[in-house]
């Protein structure tokens, strides 16, 4: 069993970050030094050179459940103790003269020698011939029956000084996946495709293939393979009928974007549907480490505590009543809840410790939430003037719009004839009565000083479904506010709609502030998980690890299709956390499909955009970031210029570093074949879109 490294080499030239800067990535070692035309390099010299190899492996990081479980095993075996566990072919990227071929590897077996805080090292001397050509990728493949975490790889003895292999990636046994991983030296260094050296473009080429893989197979949880697939695994109908749920993405009924494909068998029962047996298969890389995996876990602890509350004793309220009154809801907060017995209580206090409390005579255990920071005290959750104020500075301050003058009155788009009377119950004389005393309501309109929330036509349609899950109740509904002189939102109303049911017809009325948590959740999970899934898995399989965008891009994904893989699992699944919590019940994630349809459109997402598009924000050069604001004290959109201007600076000088003009844009082959795929795979649904 061996773990076989082979070296190419290559002449042209590599732009490096600052070693200031790679001293900051606290995983990596200092870079090594490469070469530049006309230097001295490894085999720029007349005489052979002799030089070391060392290989840091890192002895386990296989995250939370596997250091819970003991499954971590170490490196040592047979080939170790026989000295023959590392093979290192060291092959040059430069091609013979004469012929035109591969130049013939050198072989040499590593041995272990020893480890250190958690690694595992192991060293080869070889000899480099003369004219071998610079160092700038190495292929590995790990002999060991087990998957290993490759930190990095040092050449030492060189002229020039140490290079420096930056990996940070799993490597499969040979035994699961006889193809070569592929390391390019110092991750700092990239080529754009058009400049590769010939050599090494073979070998970029074929990594990236590697990578797509060939969809016919279910996943190893150590394959490193990206490919697409819809939204069919959420459901469960194998376990129970009614767990059933429609295949979201690749239909006109239910658009959304792609997700990674995992390979599972299909359901016994619905041939559209996946299996949700097994792991959620996520790249090998994506998963999270140690440290992430632990404080994601943690947090998903405590969503799932929260949501499991209603149900956790009746002793405490009536299931099918809920929260009876809003005092029970402050309990949760400032009194407690005393939680039934449980088996293991200690576990519960170990993973909760900042929420559960033990109380004096250790009998029974208190469950009591953290006040949100937001909350200046215990009633400003109650009052409208918060209610306006979470509209711009809570967790979902991207849907209020500006009512433009055209959208009076306020009108539904949807079909009369199924779902009653178009007009809305907010009228003209509400408006004024609630701003008598500001100015009229043409004036308001006028002057952009009407704001509006409206789920109404993207939920009525599901109103009579959901109604008809026991318990369940839902209404279309819309809130207005008014932007006062002073500068902050006034609530003016929040209208619910029934549909016509049952024979009844439609019912509408305008009440005071409710929660709009639905739109939160529902554009959490779409704008920031599902529709930048697509980017992720592009960039994998059409960007080479040696592109600078993917350099650009890679800390921003990283860990996303991991989060994605688990809410897939938990918080979105049928009878999950989001349908057992939210009124819109079995149907919540099929509503966000509607919502993508409606709504999501990729040249809008920008936040200037998102701004000018809702009417918040108009163009102006004289402004702070080239937008003035209709609202000035909007939180979002103050903080979020601000960050946009910054990283909007910074990746226009990065970007232009590399590409001189447009036309190098356009020659690039990767980043060409990278925007084709996220259009017509990653979001097909959306391909034949005017924008």
């Amino acid at each position: 069993m061996t773990l076989k490294l082979e070296i190419y080499s290559s002449k042209l030239p590599m732009e490096t970050q600052s070693e200031e800067m790679l001293q900051t990535q606290s995983h990596q070692p200092p870079p090594g030094r490469t070469f530049l035309p006309g230097e001295a390099s490894a085999a720029g010299t007349i005489l052979p050179i002799s030089v070391k190899a060392t290989v840091t492996l890192k002895l386990t990081d296989g995250g939370f459940f596997s250091s819970l479980l003991g499954l971590c095993n170490p490196l040592i075996n047979l080939s170790d103790l026989l000295r023959k566990s590392l093979l290192l072919e060291l092959v040059s990227a430069e091609l013979e003269l004469r012929t035109g071929s591969e130049r013939r590897p050198i072989s040499r077996y590593a041995h272990r020698v020893g480890q250190k805080d958690g690694d595992v090292i192991y060293q080869s001397e070889f000899v480099i011939p003369e004219n071998f050509g610079e160092i700038d990728a190495v292929l590995v493949q790990n002999g060991h029956r087990n998957e290993i975490y490759l930190k990095y790889i040092i050449i030492h003895g060189l002229p020039n000084g140490p290079i420096t292999f930056n990996c940070g990636s799993w490597v499969q046994s040979k035994f699961d996946n006889p193809e070569k991983r592929i390391f390019f030296s110092s991750k700092e260094q990239s080529y754009l495709p058009s400049q590769t050296p010939s050599a090494l473009k073979i070998m970029r080429e074929k990594e990236l293939i590697n990578l797509r893989g060939n969809g016919d197979r279910d996943k190893l949880a150590s394959d490193r393979i990206y490919d697409y697939d819809v939204y069919n695994d959420l459901g469960n109908p194998d376990s129970k009928p009614e767990l059933g749920r429609p295949v979201l993405g690749g239909s006109k009924n239910y658009p959304y974007p792609r997700r990674c494909r995992t390979g599972r068998p299909r359901s016994r029962t619905d041939p559209l549907s996946e299996t949700r047996s097994g792991s959620f298969y996520v790249p090998r890389d994506e998963e999270f480490s140690d440290v992430k995996e632990a404080a994601f876990i943690k947090k998903i602890v405590e969503t799932v505590v929260h949501a499991l509350i209603p149900s956790l004793e009746t002793a405490l309220l009536d299931n099918d009543l809920g929260f009876p009154l809003f005092s029970n809801i402050d309990q949760l907060y400032y009194e407690g809840i005393p939680i039934p017995k449980l088996k293991n209580p200690g576990l519960l206090q170990r993973i909760l410790p900042s929420i559960v409390k033990a109380l004096s005579d250790a009998k029974d255990l208190i469950l009591k939430f953290e006040t949100p920071a937001m909350f200046r005290d215990k009633f400003s959750w109650l009052r409208d003037e918060e209610f306006s104020r979470q509209t711009l500075a809570g967790v979902n301050p991207y849907s209020i719009k500006l009512v433009m003058g055209q959208e009076w009155p306020l009108k539904s788009t949807l079909n009369p004839d199924v779902y009653g009377p178009l007009e809305s119950a907010i009228t003209k004389e509400l408006v004024e009565r609630e701003i008598k005393g500001f100015m009229t309501l043409d004036k308001a309109l006028e002057q952009k000083k009407l704001f509006i929330i409206d789920y109404h036509d993207l939920v009525i349609p599901y109103v009579s479904k959901v109604r008809q899950i026991k318990g369940t109740t839902l209404y279309g509904s819309r809130a207005l506010f008014f932007l006062t002189p002073d500068g902050t939102l006034k609530h003016i109303a929040i209208e619910l709609t029934r549909p016509p049911i049952d024979g009844k017809p439609q019912w509408k009325q305008v009440f005071t502030p409710v929660s709009e948590a639905t739109g939160s959740w529902l554009l959490e999970v779409l704008r920031t998980h599902c529709a930048i899934e697509p980017f992720v898995i592009a960039t994998n399989r059409q960007l080479s690890v040696m592109h600078p965008i993917y350099k650009l891009l890679y800390p921003h994904f990283r860990s996303t299709m991991q989060i994605n893989a688990l809410a897939r699992q938990v918080p979105i699944n049928a009878d999950g956390i989001i349908e057992t919590s939210f009124s819109t019940r079995n149907y919540s994630m099929e509503l966000s499909s509607v919502a993508y349809h409606q709504h999501w459109r990729f040249d809008k997402e920008g936040l200037p955009a998102d701004l000018i598009n809702r009417g918040i924000a108009v163009e102006d050069p004289t402004a702070p970031h080239g937008l003035k604001l209709l609202i000035e004290d909007y939180p979002f959109a103050n903080d979020g210029l601000m960050l946009w201007d910054i990283l909007k600076q910074w990746i226009a000088e990065y970007v232009s570093f590399y590409y001189t003009d447009a036309s190098m844009v356009e020659s690039d082959t990767e980043l060409q074949e990278w925007w084709t795929e996220i259009q017509t795979k990653g979001h097909e649904d959306k391909k034949d879109e005017p924008w």
